[in-house]
């Protein structure tokens, strides 16, 4: 066993995964299932919208002009001459003394320009009399007064909200181009884990980062393609990493400088061991390479360890991958510390912490494998390598994890 002969920064990692982590190819695929995808080319609108104009009102179409002076002391009557219905449009046209009843959403007919409410209307007997002055325009939505054909309503980059699809499946874009989702395998090592439901023998551990992973990744955008759960067998771990099909590999456990941790030595006699060793605590063992295009991360076993890897490294990665963006997906929230946070320059420290009333108190500063610390917490604190911590009272930021 030796330790570490260097430790990168926290810095120089983020510099790596940007300079490796390209976003991936693209694919079509059908408007209904692009939720939370990115786009990957502008939507440029192939029509108006509205393509005709229409009403914005139940009542009646009229010419706005005809209607100047009434009110409920001097109503005006108008000739009802038809009715305009959504996809059922009036067939003649409006000319002074006439109306045409109108829903809301059909077209106006031709010569009218202004449509008057229901409520200031009252019919009987073939005509409608008008209570209330329109102006011309009023009440009336204007071809591509929405999206005007040739505009591009939603840029390329754009993680698709429900929106969004809403306004691509009103210019009738049936599919779009879409950055492919990274595929993720999770490789956990180490012989004393078993998973969930197993029997476990004495001194065995149930494996907790497998769920985690699954559910960061998801959130992030990827997609699982395998996961293995292989012990501490170097070539059973060294097929795993050869395999083809992966564009994210993280590798849980196994990942420090023990007799037993053989992913950093098999990751380099596999491809490239770039960093090995970080600045940072929790996760200092962390590391990171690649295997023909595969970015591959090496997650520390423990789990809050583990947890810390992925936010800062492998998460970014797989983010970048798939068109978004690398900051962290959490909200953030500034209060004073109730106590201080201790740190040592040149190190960034992961902090778990929790609110009191208006201000946060750190949980722990240690106990990488204490996940119930991250259960407890509201949320976390990052403490700069420039810094030698916080103190009582100092503003800080928080990464929510809700």
């Amino acid at each position: 066993m030796h330790g570490f002969a260097r430790r990168a920064e926290v810095a120089e990692a983020l510099l790596w995964i940007d300079r490796h982590a390209v976003p991936l190819d693209h694919e079509e695929i059908p408007i209904e299932d692009a939720s939370g995808r990115v786009l990957a080319g502008d939507i440029v609108a192939p029509l108006d919208v509205p393509a005709f104009d229409r009403s914005a009102m139940d009542g009646y179409a009229v010419q706005g002009a005809q209607t100047t002076g009434a009110s409920d002391y001097n109503p005006i009557a108008f000739r009802v001459i038809g009715a305009s219905l959504p996809g059922l449009p009036f067939a003649g046209a409006v000319t002074a003394a006439t109306a045409v009843r109108i829903m809301t959403g059909a077209p106006l007919p031709a010569g009218a320009d202004a449509v008057v409410p229901a409520e200031f209307a009252r019919e009987a007997a073939g005509t409608v009399d008008v209570a209330a002055a329109v102006s011309p325009g009023k009440h009336v939505g204007r071809c591509g007064e929405d999206i005007r054909r040739g505009s591009v309503p939603i840029a390329a980059g754009r993680r698709l909200r429900a929106q969004d699809l809403g306004l691509v499946s009103s210019l009738g874009i049936p599919a779009i181009t879409v950055v492919r989702r990274p595929r993720a395998r999770l490789i956990v090592t180490g012989d004393e884990v078993v998973g969930p439901g197993v029997a476990r023998r004495p001194h065995q551990i149930y494996d907790a980062n497998s769920a985690m992973l699954r559910g960061l990744l998801a959130r992030d955008g990827a997609v699982l393609e395998t996961h293995f759960r292989i012990g501490d067998d170097p070539d059973t771990i060294r097929r795993a990493l050869l395999a083809p099909g992966a564009d994210i590999i993280m590798v849980s456990g196994g990942s420090s400088v023990g007799a037993e941790d053989h992913a950093p030595r098999l990751l380099s006699e596999a491809g490239e061991l770039a960093i090995h060793g970080i600045a940072m605590r929790p996760s200092s063992p962390a590391g990171m390479g690649r295997v023909g295009d595969a970015l591959v991360f090496l997650l520390p076993g423990n789990p809050v360890s583990c947890l810390c890897a992925y936010d800062f490294f492998a998460g970014r990665a797989i983010r970048l991958r798939g068109g978004r963006k690398a900051e962290w997906p959490y909200a953030t929230r500034t209060a004073p510390l109730a106590r201080k946070i201790a740190s040592a320059a040149g190190r960034v420290d992961y902090c778990r912490v929790r609110f009191q009333g208006a201000e946060v108190e750190p949980l722990a500063l240690s106990g990488a494998s204490v996940l119930s610390s991250t259960v407890r917490a509201d949320g976390f604190v990052v403490v700069p390598g420039e810094s030698e911590g916080y103190g009582a009272g100092a503003e800080v930021t928080v990464h929510l994890y809700d």
